[in-house]
């Protein structure tokens, strides 16, 4: 009886180790696990940071450059590139008598006319009304704006339309080398109801 009740003592306690022992292996077991866990955490929070960091770096490295290229820009002068106010617009026998010449058009803003009698003159592609371009209509000798009607002669003289008065000219003259000089510096403004060829007979060229 005595044996039987050691033994069965002996096995109890071993059984009691046996699942302390497991116990034991079952915390290590956890532990490392949770030791992992924490850190590949650890690892991925850290990746996270450096990317945070980077993205902080790059986007104030950006805004300096483009302040820093801002303020540069104010050491260089904003030039306007704008046609000579004086040019060269051929030689007189070019032009056939009672044309009008729109060559120079589109670049100097420029018609240069020649009258049936053989007079030259410059005149401005400016409607008096709002600046607009007349566009000249040989088949019924006249400019015409296609903004709000206004109508001129071959001379620059308004006659129908809300223009108030002629167009304005500018100074023509022979160059040193007898092409038609036109210089824009010198202009002749329409004159209300007056023909600018009476008002500023300076403004032709007689050649």
């Amino acid at each position: 009886m005595l044996r039987l009740r050691k033994k069965v003592s002996i096995e109890s306690k071993k059984k009691t180790a046996m699942q302390d022992e497991k116990k034991l292996v079952t915390e290590q077991k956890k532990e490392i696990i949770d030791r992992g866990g924490t850190e590949d955490a650890q690892a991925k929070s850290g990746e996270r940071r450096k990317f945070l960091m980077r993205v902080g770096w790059g986007s104030l490295a950006g805004f300096l450059a483009i302040n820093s290229a801002a303020f540069l820009r104010f050491f260089y002068p904003r030039v306007l590139f704008e046609p000579p106010s004086q040019f060269k617009v051929g030689f007189p026998d070019e032009y056939p008598p009672g044309q009008v010449n729109s060559q120079y058009q589109r670049e100097y803003g420029t018609w240069v006319i020649r009258l049936p009698d053989g007079a030259f003159f410059a005149m401005e592609t400016k409607c008096t009304h709002l600046g607009c371009t007349p566009s000249w209509m040989e088949s019924q000798k006249k400019f015409k704006c296609p903004c709000h009607g206004s109508g001129y002669y071959i001379t620059g003289l308004n006659f129908e339309g809300p223009a108030p008065r002629p167009m304005d000219r500018f100074k023509i003259s022979v160059a040193e080398d007898g092409q038609l000089l036109v210089d824009k510096t010198i202009k002749f403004p329409g004159v209300p109801g007056k023909e600018s060829s009476e008002v500023y007979p300076q403004s032709l060229l007689r050649v």
